[in-house]
């Protein structure tokens, strides 16, 4: 490498199923308590579980247009809201032209289109809300963060399905190491539990109607979720200057692409296995250096069979490995912001969290899997996989603070 591309991480925050606050959240993660239930609005379809966040209306913030915002912005918001705190960063106090704002969503605005569909259907194109568009557009909830903040610098938003978060992580980070901007704000967030994308989905035969179980011999699908999760980035000069938290760095980041299916994994995994070797290398870490992993780990049958492959192969010295879908759902693209966000709290806690669902592990699989119970774990560097739809992976290593 030619340039230092670690960066700070100096906040975080999160709104999953398990509660609107990161301590909720983590809490849920760290006992290993399954969140998904039988939701009444998909009870006619084929699967009728999710993880969906409770309370959304109660966040939803204080600015105009605000009660336009679709559930996914104002989770993303909220998220963003405990991020700064934690960073302890108020906006009026920074450059605007200086900060960044990058999100991680997949699908847009679903509970907005669900509804401006509805009124079209019943009562014609003008009973449709003028806001439904800047409801339902994929940037819309990194605009609503932007104006929000009064950000001024670099935004935008990545669309690489369920691995969106982590590569709006690695967006920032090369945001912030060529000078463009001093601080990151980073969102995944998605709100898809909606009946059409459930319905999707389970045409797919993707999803579980029984349970999240990653690495386990009988997982069979993931459940759909919804959420958010925010971490804030900064160089490393920058945070020192303002003596800010270090909860961890971010010191790698690998992206690759399967060009192999539009839905189903490459079964070697080989280019996923290059995106976590890219990762390592830019992080100047040995595979043996790696002390746990934050699967993807989403609990059907080829993709978890895949992303072990891989772990084995980079990594056989076997360092334990959580995946977070078994409490919190699939959250799509907002996946990778809350893993790396739960991946951070693991190292600055000393453990690895139990995989909840995991009752029989896939003999089969040559990976160490965190069951039953959090494990007492010192780890100096983690690894957080994502992998989408599309053949996308993204793979960022995060070390102490």
């Amino acid at each position: 490498m030619t340039r230092d591309t670690t960066v700070a991480v100096t906040g975080l925050g999160l709104v999953t199923a398990a509660g609107a606050d990161t301590e909720s959240t983590w809490a849920a993660v760290r006992e290993g308590r399954a969140t998904a239930r039988t939701d009444p609005e998909l009870r006619d379809l084929q699967v009728s579980l999710s993880c969906r966040v409770d309370a959304v209306d109660e966040l939803r913030p204080r600015q105009p247009g605000a009660a336009q915002l679709d559930p996914g912005a104002r989770m993303g918001l909220a998220a963003v809201a405990q991020a700064l705190d934690a960073a302890k960063l108020d906006p009026a106090e920074w450059d605007p032209a200086r900060v960044a704002v990058v999100t991680g969503c997949s699908v847009g605005g679903m509970h907005t289109q669900r509804a401006a569909g509805a009124r079209l259907a019943a009562d014609g194109p003008r009973s449709v809300s003028p806001y439904f568009l800047t409801g339902y557009l994929p940037n819309m909830v990194c605009a609503a963060i932007a104006l929000h903040l009064g950000v001024t610098g670099p935004t935008l938003n990545v669309a690489t399905a369920c691995a969106s978060g982590a590569t709006a992580l690695g967006t920032a980070r090369d945001l912030l190491a060529s000078g463009q901007c001093d601080i990151a704000v980073v969102c995944g967030a998605d709100a898809a539990v909606t009946p059409l994308m459930v319905t999707g989905f389970a045409q797919l035969r993707a999803l579980s109607d029984r349970c999240s179980r990653p690495f386990d011999t009988a997982r069979d699908g993931f459940v759909i979720a919804e959420g958010a999760g925010a971490l804030i980035l900064e160089r490393p000069e920058h945070a020192a200057a303002r003596s800010a938290p270090r909860l961890a760095r971010l010191i790698g980041y690998g992206a690759s692409s399967d060009a192999h299916h539009l839905v189903a994994p490459h079964p070697e995994g080989r280019h996923a296995e290059r995106a976590l070797r890219a990762a390592l290398a830019e992080a100047g870490v040995a595979p043996g250096d790696v002390d746990h992993v934050n699967a993807h780990g989403t609990s059907t049958p080829r993709g978890d069979a895949m992303e072990a492959a891989v772990l084995a192969r980079v990594l056989p010295h076997r360092p334990p490995v959580t995946s977070a879908k078994g409490a919190l759902g699939h959250t799509l693209g907002a996946a990778g912001a809350i893993e790396a966000a739960l991946t951070v709290l693991a190292l600055g806690a000393d453990l690895v969290p139990p995989t909840a669902g995991l009752t029989d592990p896939d003999p089969a699989l040559d990976i160490d899997v965190v069951a039953a119970s959090a494990r007492t774990v010192t780890s100096a560097v983690a690894v957080s996989d994502s992998f989408g739809f599309g053949g996308h992976n993204a793979v960022v290593v995060l070390a102490r603070g």
